[in-house]
């Protein structure tokens, strides 16, 4: 059986009567693991990490931590600690002094705050920062002090609030991991809120999808990437190509798809379909191939092939972003660059090109949605 640090249930919170910031959620948090709100500016989930926290308490629901309920607890009595996005450090005093603000405040002893404080100033590499002040800190140096501070009195839960959105990109890089060896360290509980799809997989062991309110799907990393449950999903948790039709044929593990604007296309049955039926299908842009030459499909493997022509190519690096006309609609397909890209066959702009993919590479949408192809 499953031990769980925080369960919500049923929970809603309306503001000014009128508002509603959270819609009826409920979720089950496993002790020590590192979960995310992931969503859109807006979507509630750092309404929820503040119910959690104790800053603001549900319309109706329960919240419980470790089997306690905690509506109505002040937030200083509930073994729960919050980093906030602008660290929140006090200014004039020195790091080691913000890392020891919460053990000061319940009257340790001086050799117990020293013990404690240095640990802290270990576990996350602040050593030879101890006596500066939070002007003389880096962004990342910033970050590092407020998880110290947060987690110096050892609490059941660590929130974190968007904590690495004020840093650049390759700081955000080294920071995820070093939240994720810091958390491998300490084993308790980490709710990570952010709006960055990016960040959210690459750290979690579950993540939970919001929109307006709304909890929209809940599941591993893999699961909510891989078999996105609607449109809205498969296009926030990266890119996607929509196809939208009619079955026009099942066979024992795939259907055929009657589309306008691709023809038949060939899916994977991972889910019961009948003829006659109106389906969306979800094909993530790496699964599909760009070449020069005509495939030949592998026996016994059905594959889609489409002749097209390269609308615009954007070249990053590891990889090179297609985007191919098919008629008047356009298909996405990344293409990883594996080997020197000179070794390779050239593709530009204009060329004339086949795209295909393998039928069992696609997902049907549980929840179909009016999502135009060409987004």
């Amino acid at each position: 059986m499953k031990d769980y640090s925080v369960v919500l249930s049923n929970v809603t919170k309306v503001f000014d009567e009128s508002f509603t910031a959270v819609d009826n959620v409920s979720l089950k948090i496993e002790q020590g693991e590192f979960f995310s709100l992931l969503g859109p500016s807006g979507c509630g989930k750092t309404t929820i990490l503040r119910m959690i926290a104790g800053f603001e308490d549900p319309s109706s629901g329960t919240i419980t931590l470790n089997g306690k309920n905690i509506i109505g607890t002040p937030p200083n009595e509930r073994e729960v600690n919050t980093v906030f996005q602008n660290y929140a450090l006090f200014p004039h005093l020195s790091v080691f002094e913000n890392i020891a603000f919460s053990l000061r405040l319940r009257k340790e002893s001086e050799s117990e705050v020293r013990r404690k404080v240095k640990e802290m100033i270990e576990l996350t590499r602040l050593n030879g920062h101890v006596e500066k002040m939070p002007s003389q800190l880096s962004g990342g140096q910033k970050q590092r002090v407020a998880i110290a501070r947060a987690l110096v009195g050892k609490p059941t839960v660590l929130l974190l609030d968007e904590p690495l959105a004020a840093l650049d990109a390759k700081l955000r890089q080294h920071m995820l991991v070093e939240l994720d060896t810091i958390h491998d360290e300490v084993g308790i509980t980490f709710i990570y809120v952010t709006h960055d799809q990016s960040e959210a997989m690459s750290i979690s062991d579950h993540v939970a999808v919001m929109n307006e309110g709304e909890v929209i799907q809940y599941g591993t990393p893999f699961e909510v990437y891989e078999s996105p449950i609607n449109p809205f999903v498969a296009n926030f948790i990266g890119e996607t190509n929509f196809f939208t039709g009619t079955v026009d044929k099942v066979e024992e593990e795939y259907f055929l798809l009657n589309t306008d604007r691709f023809g038949n296309i060939w899916f994977y049955k991972d889910m019961e379909v009948k003829p006659g039926q109106e389906i969306q299908v979800s094909l993530r842009p790496e699964k599909v191939k760009v070449t020069k030459e005509r495939p030949i499909a592998p026996e016994g493997i059905k594959i889609n092939i489409l002749r097209g022509r390269v609308d615009e190519t954007i070249y990053l690096g590891s990889q090179t972003k297609y985007t191919v006309a098919i008629g008047d609609y356009m298909l996405k397909a990344f293409k990883q660059h594996v080997r020197y890209l000179l070794d390779e066959v050239i593709i530009a702009w204009k060329d004339d090109v086949y795209v295909w993919w393998f039928a069992d590479d696609s997902y049907v949408l549980r929840e179909p949605g009016g999502v135009p192809l060409e987004e």
